[in-house]
Formats: structure tokens, sequence, C-alpha cells
């Protein structure tokens, strides 16, 4: 008879873990498996220990931003000490000291089992060479097989030579037993009943959903066969067969289900192979201003989106990979936090200037030489251009107070020149038309000729001169809201024909779940746009009572973006929604 197939070395099954949120859940679970450190899943502690060193990073990233927003270099950033990774290290000692323990219990139990069963069998094989004894032997026969019964494991190497040679002997003697046939009949027709069971339990997990808990189940119907008795012997190889084959069945599902997480491991291998390539392969020193570092943090930064989307590489590799994508992500930000240091004396610099230039535009301000002094603001502002970047912090409240001392001049030169009142009285006139036309245009009739008459409108009004200047705020608030509202009922009106069309075609489309991550990978491209577009408005200053045409443009560039955002976001419930039908 073949030897029973024992897997005591059982793969694991990829099981994925439930992060925690704090580095003291994580320290709270760890005192829960240290309780309990018999059933401990090797698995789940490594998974734990990539949790709480991925929260720290975490967390010295946030500090690390935080300090650099509040106008500190990050070169200068000190990382705070992990405090609580003694306790971590403390209970993870623990649960490796009683998993040891346990461990080298169950090697000393093992060791003892085999004496036991080397026993058994050495007083069988003496049973079995006194042939005349056989029927008087029968019932310490039977008090041996129960004792193989409850010792349990052994050491691996020698589970199939063990049970080979128990069973041989067991067989023999009952080939052997001529008297007391009416015992010797009885027991092997209830072998047969234990053994046919068996063969139909492990048919059964044939079907079963869970490889991995067949597997096992499989290994249990295995140790119930071994223990069961010997059958009539020309039914030996019939029901040994049977049960054969169904363990073959399942240890091939088991197998197969193994090769197919290895697979898969190993494409995510590749990936994020590729994806380190990709960071190491990228040419910093070809970033020389700003918007270059933005444009590939961006890079970088999706590309850790997309790290984290992929799945465990092989388990000898897992931490490798990860070590050396961490390893090009932070040469990369440390890169770029040495730029940014190269820059600030410059930024100190350029901040100098402007303070000086702001003191001149101040120092000029209340000035009455109409015609000069304006010729010297002008410069001053042109100056003002050709100064590069300051500290972000600085940057606002010194563009408001250059700006408001410039204004101040100018509006006084306004007033002054009342030789300018008759020609803005009529540019007055014309605004007044203009908006009179914006408010009879009808959106609902034709959206694409009422938005090309806007525009059209609008561009006749950025070509009329100034107004009075008490009527400016008002004229100009007026145009505004007319604009806003016009361009508002445009977009709503285009918006609701776009999401009419896309509802009466999305039937149509075979495909809804690729659809569907288009348009989410559509709508995070917009928010990160209507963000780029916010940030640069931070840049610039709308307060200024001469306006500002870029700032009103971008403002309503952003409105647009965010109208786009709010439409691809109703597609894509639209899409949900047929899904679930």
């Amino acid at each position: 008879m073949d030897s029973l197939e024992t897997n005591q070395n059982l793969e694991p099954a990829e099981v994925n873990y439930q992060p925690k949120a704090t580095k003291e859940e994580v320290i709270e679970r760890l005192k829960e498996i240290a309780q309990d450190a018999d059933n401990a899943d090797k698995q789940e502690l490594d998974s734990l220990k990539q949790n709480f060193y991925k929260i720290y990073k975490s967390e010295q990233e946030a500090a690390k931003k935080d300090f650099v927003e509040k106008g500190g270099d990050a070169a200068d950033f000190v990382p705070e000490a992990n405090t609580a990774e003694a306790d971590y290290k403390a209970v993870m000692n623990v649960i490796k000291e009683k998993r040891n323990e346990i461990l080298q219990e169950q090697e000393r139990e093992k060791e003892q089992n085999l004496i036991l069963k080397q026993h058994i069998i050495d007083r069988m094989r003496a049973l079995v060479a006194n042939p005349e004894e056989a029927n008087k032997s029968y019932s310490e026969v039977k008090q041996l097989q129960q004792q193989w019964k409850d010792i349990k494991l052994v050491p691996a190497t020698m589970v199939n030579e063990l049970w080979k040679n128990y069973q041989h002997y067991i067989e023999q003697y009952y080939d052997i037993l001529k008297l007391n046939n009416e015992f010797r009949e009885y027991d092997f027709k209830k072998n047969l009943e234990i053994k046919t069971k068996l063969c139909e339990a492990a048919e059964k997990l044939a079907d079963e959903n869970d490889v991995v808990s067949a597997f096992h189940q499989l290994q249990k119907l295995h140790q119930e066969f071994r223990e069961a008795g010997p059958v009539a012997k020309d039914l030996r190889d019939e029901i040994w067969n049977r049960f054969k084959a169904a363990s073959t069945t399942v240890n091939r599902r088991h197998q197969q289900h193994f090769e197919d997480i290895k697979q898969a491991e190993q494409k995510n291998l590749d990936e994020k192979t590729v994806i380190c390539e990709i960071v190491e392969s990228m040419d910093l020193s070809e970033l020389k201003k700003f918007a270059d570092w933005e444009a590939k943090t961006k890079e970088v930064l999706a590309l850790q989106a997309k790290w984290k989307t992929i799945g465990f590489a092989p388990q000898k590799m897992n931490v490798k990979i990860f070590e050396r994508f961490r390893q090009a992500c932070d040469n990369f930000f440390s890169k770029k936090a040495e730029f940014y240091k190269s820059v600030k004396e410059e930024f100190t610099d350029n901040l100098e200037k402007k303070k000086a230039l702001c003191e001149q535009a101040e120092a000029l301000k209340e000035s009455t030489d109409w015609k000069e002094t304006a010729k010297q603001l002008v410069k001053i502002q042109q100056e003002w251009k050709n100064i590069g970047p300051v500290p972000k912090k600085y940057s606002e409240s010194l563009w408001k107070r250059f700006i408001e001392a410039c204004d101040y001049f100018f509006e006084q030169k306004g007033k002054a020149t009342s030789s300018q009142r008759s020609e803005e009285s009529v540019n007055l006139e014309k605004k007044q038309d203009i908006i009179s036309r914006l408010t009879a245009i009808d959106v609902e009739t034709d959206s694409e000729e009422a938005s090309k008459t806007v525009r059209e409108l609008m561009n006749e009004w950025n070509t009329v001169g100034h107004v009075p200047f008490k009527e400016k705020d008002k004229i100009f608030k007026q145009y505004h809201t007319l604009i806003d509202k016009l361009f508002d009922a445009l977009n709503m009106t285009a918006s609701k024909q776009r999401l009419n069309n896309f509802k009466s075609n999305l039937n149509k489309d075979s495909n809804l779940n690729r659809e569907r991550e288009k348009l989410v990978r559509q709508y995070e491209t917009m928010k990160n746009d209507i963000k780029t577009y916010e940030n640069n408005l931070g840049f610039l200053s709308a307060s200024s009572k001469k306006g500002n045409s870029l700032v009103t443009e971008m403002q309503r560039k952003v409105e647009k973006l965010k109208s786009e955002l709010e439409l691809v976001s109703k597609k894509i419930d639209m899409i949900d929604s047929e899904n679930e039908k």
C-alpha cells in the first residue's frame, strides 16, 4: 500500500488584514496575540509590523509638511523619536519568546510520541512473530490500536515510515488471525464502514469553495484513515485507491491555488519593479524650476498611489521591493528639499528687493506730480515683475502692501484729472448698454448662440475704457454678477443636455465598468486641476480696485471645472444605478 500523503508545513493563504489607524492600536492587537501566542499567525505579525512603521513614517511626513508650511526649512526638520517603538518591540519579544517555548515543547512532545509509537510497533512485531498466540492477543492488539490513535503528532520526517511499519504489522496480525473469526470479521466490517465514510467526506471536499480549508480538512481525514483498523484483505487496495483518488483531487486544487497566488505575486513584483525603475531613472538634474519639481512630484505621488493598488509581492521579496521603492522616493524628495534650500537665499534677496520697492511706492503715493510720478510707479511695477518669487508666507501681504500704495496714487490721480470725466461718462453708458444686452439674453433658446453672444459682449466690455470712479465698483459688480449668472445658467443647460445624452447612450455601452473607471480617473484629474488653479489664485490678488481680468478668468475656469466635476459625478452615479439593476 502507498503511504498516506502528509504536509505538516502548510503554505499560508494570502490574507488581507485590516490595517490599524494608530500605533497604539497595533500594540493593543499585539498584546491580544501575546495572550494566545500558540495560535499566532506569522502573516498577521508581519502585517502589523509594516502597519506600525508605516504609521510612524506618515506621522513624520505630516509633521515635516506642517513644519515647512509654517516657514521652516525642510532641511532643518528633525523627526521626533518613535516613543512607542520600545513598547512595540517589548510585546513582539514576548510573543517571540512564547512561540519559541511552544515550539520547543511541541518538538519535545513529538519526540516522546515517536518513542511511544515505536514501542507499539515493536510490540506488534513481537505478537506477529508468535502466530499461534494470535487469538489470545486480540484484546491487547485492540488496546495497542487505541493507544496509537491517542498519540498525536510526531516529527514530520518519521510520519510515513511509522505509518507504513504500523500498518504492515496490523495487517499481518489480522492475516494470521484464524480463530475468533467472528471478531475479525466484525472489525473488518466496522473499519470498512469508517473508511467508506472517510472516502465520501474526502470526495465532497472537491466541491469546497475554500481550497485551503478543504486541504486542512483533508489532513484530519488522513489522520482518521490512519487510525482506522484494517479491512478485509481483498478490499484493502480498493478502499485505499478510492481515498487516495479523492485526496489527489483536493491536493491538486490546493497546489494550483498557491501556484495562482505565486503567479499573482510575481506579477505584482514585476509591476512594482517597473515603478521602482521609473522613479530611479528620473533625471533630477534637469529640474531647474519650481514648476518642474512640482510636475515631477505629481508623477511620483501618482506612482505612490499606483503602488498602493498593487497587492503583495512574494514573501521573500515583499520587504525588499518596498525598501527599494521607499529609497527611490526618499532620494527624490531629498533632492527636492536640496533644491528648495538652494533657492532660499535667492528668495530672501527677492524679499528685500520687494520691500524696498514697497517703500518707494509708499513714498510716492502722496505726490501730486501726476505725470512724472506715474512714470516712476510704472517703472517700479515693471521692476516688481522682474523680481523672482519670495517666501510664500510673505507673498500675499507684501503684494497687498505694494498694490495698495500704487492704487492709492492712481485713484488720487484719477480724481484730479476731471478732464476725463466726460469720456468716463460715455464709457459708463456703453457699459450700461452692454449690461442691458446681457440681461436680454435667453440661454434656454439656444445655449451655443447665447454663449457666443456673451463672449462677444465680454470682449466689447474689455475694450471700453474707465468709468467715473464713484460708479466703478457698482457697474463692475453688476456686470460680474450678471456674467456669473449667465455662465451658471449656460453651464447648467449644457450639463443637463450632456447628462441626458449620456443617459440615453448608457445602455448601449457594453462595458460600464470600463466607462466608470475612465470617469473616476477624469474626476480625480479635475479635482487636481481645481486644486492647482486655487493654489495659483493664492499668488494673485483680486483686491485691486482697478480689477484684474486674469484673476477673474481663473476664477471662471475654477467654477467651470467644478461644474464639470459635478457632471462627471452624476455620470458615475448613473452607472452605479445601472449596475445595481
